[in-house]
């Protein structure tokens, strides 16, 4: 079976992050201030990841943020620390699963960013 996650995060005094799974309609949503956007879609991916782990399934996560996708699939270089330590954990998770893919797609396509109201 395959597992579609769309993630989105936002950033500024009212930021937070989440998830949407498409085959189960579950989501995830959490307030952290003062996040910048691309720390927020970090988190974001950290977070679905950290939620299918253990998962056999194969595994899209969506984002609408191309710098990130870009940034986890290397083709973008970091030269953020904060987001290059982000990227560790995220590489680290990464590392456990045999069915990912990490995709980009237009923000009006993101699912997520319906459900999240952003």
């Amino acid at each position: 079976m395959g597992i579609s996650v769309y993630v989105d995060g936002s950033g500024g005094t009212n930021s937070g992050y989440g998830y949407f799974v498409k085959e189960t309609g579950e989501s995830f949503y959490e307030k952290k201030p003062e996040l910048t956007n691309n720390q927020a879609e970090y988190l974001a991916i950290i977070s679905a990841l950290n939620k299918y782990i253990d998962s056999d399934d194969d595994v899209t996560i969506y984002s609408d943020s191309k710098n990130t996708v870009n940034q986890l699939n290397h083709k973008f270089a970091i030269n953020n620390e904060e987001l290059r330590n982000l990227a560790r954990d995220a590489w680290e998770i990464i590392g456990k699963f045999s069915n990912l893919s990490i995709v980009w797609i237009p923000r009006k396509e993101n699912l997520a960013g319906k459900m999240l109201g952003s």
